[in-house]
């Protein structure tokens, strides 16, 4: 069992330090592997993913270290999770330099508090699905997006998949919030703004 849990924190390890997250939560009682040990080998691994520690620890020594240790943010069990929504939102916002709820990109405005998007001051109705997608454009402003990073940022990990729906969906937005805003790059992605 023990051999079994060290590979899946390996494994766990190198998904972290490969693949791009907007957050991490982490809890600090993990098998094999301190939780805050598993933090400051992402750190000195170069990964400066915000990383949220969640965890029955309540200490004020205990949250020292975990700040101290590369923690962006550290919440104490019981929780609500609307406490921890809001902290996940703040460290996002804080890694795209926003320091406001609402997301703004030009005329393009998103409040994921509120659930509304304008363009040039006048709403726009957005699906779920447009609404989440606006979302990580506005946290990636100027950067590449893989068909790959969508798909996961739309879907769960057992739902199906389609790179069509993809396009789709991005067509609709483009429609909504300009032609012109996002552009696609064969081969590659998208880029917002």
């Amino acid at each position: 069992m023990v051999d079994f849990l060290t590979a899946v924190l390996k494994q766990a390890l190198l998904f972290a330090l490969h693949e791009r997250f907007d957050a991490i939560i982490l809890d600090l009682g993990l098998p094999v592997l301190p939780g805050i040990e598993v933090l400051r080998r992402l750190r000195r691994a170069g990964s400066s993913t915000p990383v949220l520690i969640l965890t029955a620890r309540s200490s004020w020594t205990e949250k020292v270290e975990g700040l101290n240790a590369g923690a962006d943010d550290y919440v104490a069990k019981p929780f609500h999770v609307d406490e921890i929504a809001a902290r996940l939102r703040a460290l996002m916002r804080r890694v795209a330099g926003q320091a406001a709820s609402e997301l703004r990109h030009g005329d393009i405005a998103l409040d994921p508090v509120a659930g509304t998007a304008t363009v040039a001051g006048r709403p726009i109705d957005l699906t779920a699905q447009e609404f989440r997608l606006l979302h990580l454009f506005l946290h990636r402003v100027g950067r590449v997006v893989t068909q790959a990073e969508l798909l996961d940022h739309l879907y769960g990990l057992n739902e199906e998949r389609s790179s069509n729906t993809i396009e789709v969906y991005v067509g609709r937005l483009r429609r909504k919030v300009g032609r012109d805003t996002i552009r696609t790059l064969r081969g590659m992605g998208y880029r917002f703004g």
